[in-house]
């Protein structure tokens, strides 16, 4: 099954026969549950895939609720023939339904519809920052162009506000584009502040709530990088094992290893890049030595003692592990990367902890 956003293309075949087209069906309720009819009169028990896309989980939940066995596969881990070329609806909905006979498909976490909304709010919040340094760089970059220049730190503080707020161009029409530049930066400082406000007051009736108090306990990771994190992951127990989560997040080396030769290049990038970009950001705050500052010891209120002493035990290892790189020669990315893939183990760690000793559900500053 090939979904979008106008039609779905439709392929099928009944045991160990042969794939067959079925045809291409609409996207209303009323085509799916007529779609849903022809299946069912094939067999009596009918497996479901669909490329993840666009279009989200929509169509899972419904035939997942009128009783298929219904998989979202990844895209990128389909399988696909060197010399292939070509391209259709039809041939990659007869392809998906020969791999998910072979069991070749990757299938994709489904959240449930809370978490699913959770993480829209978000994402809502992680596009709206991505809005407000543009809308900055906008202003600088047209600055700039005039060849006007701020002689203290343009790092948007306090002072560096109170200078945009009180320049002046001399040309009318320029004044226009300038006030324009400023008065959507405030526009969208606003809408951090809205967004940031509502997810504040939402993540405390969030299942993942404790995972959230847990996680801030850690060096490098704040409310906002708790939240986004969580929210890309979703359930950490559907990780078995640490390593699970490393090659999710895209952390792990790649290889290409033949015989007695083995090597290995850059990490792999899969997965999760927002989630990956939390983790490699967190990561960065271990170059220094360890130890608990103001900061931290207020997020350690209220926090069983287990999970305090497994944020320790990360950051006097993550600390130690990046001297050592460093020590070695290794260049800065690489060894805070090289981190970064040790985080994701003790997040983890420290989630499933902390979901088992259910943290108390009161706010933490950040």
């Amino acid at each position: 099954m090939l979904p979008d956003k106008e039609s779905i293309t439709v392929a099928y075949a009944v045991g160990m026969g042969d794939v067959e087209l079925l045809g291409k069906t609409g996207t209303m309720k009323a085509d799916i549950d007529r779609l849903c009819k022809r299946l069912q009169s094939k067999a009596r028990h009918v497996h479901v895939v669909y490329e993840a896309g666009p279009c989200g989980y929509g169509l899972y939940r419904e035939l997942v609720h009128k009783g298929f066995d219904c998989m979202v596969c990844a895209p990128s881990l389909i399988p696909k023939k060197p010399g292939e070329r070509v391209k259709t609806d039809r041939r990659d909905a007869l392809k998906l339904v020969r791999s998910l006979r072979a069991g070749d498909l990757s299938a994709v976490h489904v959240p449930d519809v809370n978490d699913e909304a959770f993480r829209d709010l978000a994402r809502a919040w992680a596009a709206a920052k991505a809005d407000l340094r543009q809308a900055r760089q906008r202003l600088k970059s047209f600055l700039l162009a005039h060849g006007v220049r701020y002689t203290g730190n343009a790092n948007w503080g306090p002072a560096h506000r109170r200078w945009v707020s009180t320049f002046a161009f001399p040309n009318h029409w320029q004044q226009l584009a300038f006030d324009e530049c400023r008065r959507t930066i405030e526009d969208r400082l606003a809408q951090c502040d809205r967004l940031e406000a509502a997810l504040r007051e939402a993540v405390v009736h969030w299942r993942f709530y404790p995972a959230v108090l847990g996680l801030q306990t850690m060096r490098g990771v704040k409310f906002i990088t708790a939240v986004g994190m969580l929210s890309e992951l979703g359930d950490l127990s559907r990780f078995k094992h640490p390593r699970q989560l490393m090659a999710w997040l895209g952390v792990t080396p790649s290889e290409h290893s033949s015989g007695e030769r083995r090597r290995q290049g850059s990490i792999t990038k899969n997965g999760n890049s927002y989630a990956r970009k939390l983790l490699v950001e967190a990561a960065w705050s271990y170059r220094y030595p360890a130890r608990v500052s103001p900061d931290i010891q207020r997020r350690h209120e209220g926090i069983p003692k287990p999970i305090i002493d497994r944020a320790w035990d990360a950051q006097v290892r993550l600390c130690r592990r990046y001297r050592k790189l460093a020590a070695r020669g290794k260049n800065v990315n690489i060894a805070v990367v090289a981190v970064a893939r040790e985080l994701a183990g003790f997040i983890w760690d420290i989630s499933r902890l902390a979901m088992s000793l259910a943290v108390p559900s009161h706010p933490q500053a950040s």
